[in-house]
């Protein structure tokens, strides 16, 4: 009898932890916050830490916040589109170039690969 008791106490623990495991979330990559903001020279940069950058690198969705003077264009392999000022654009996994709308042509490109 005390055997049964204890193996059925043990599957019972076993259940309960089996449950509790599979109760957990699955918690994907946040989305990344990423300015794009006016500084000379070059005219527009991203704004990584503090620090102005031509080029960046995230692991998973990045929201990219145009606080730069006009629009931006957003181009991947796929497609291009327009973040107007003060607004943003949730970009997936691919590689982006950046480029203000009616830049000139010495003005930075910048470039964004998303993982």
């Amino acid at each position: 009898m005390k055997k049964i008791l204890a193996i059925a106490a043990m599957c019972m623990i076993a259940i309960a932890t089996s449950q509790a495991l599979a109760a957990r979330p699955y918690h994907a990559h946040a989305t990344t916050k990423l300015v794009v903001a006016m500084h000379d020279p070059g005219c527009h940069w991203f704004l990584v830490h503090g620090k102005y950058t031509k080029s960046a690198a995230a692991v998973g969705s990045v929201r990219l916040v145009n606080i730069d003077e006009k629009a931006l264009k957003v181009t991947s392999s796929h497609a291009s589109q327009l973040i107007p000022v003060g607004k943003s654009l949730v970009v997936k996994q691919g590689h982006y170039v950046i480029t203000m709308v009616g830049q000139a042509p010495d003005d930075n490109h910048l470039k964004l690969t998303v993982r």
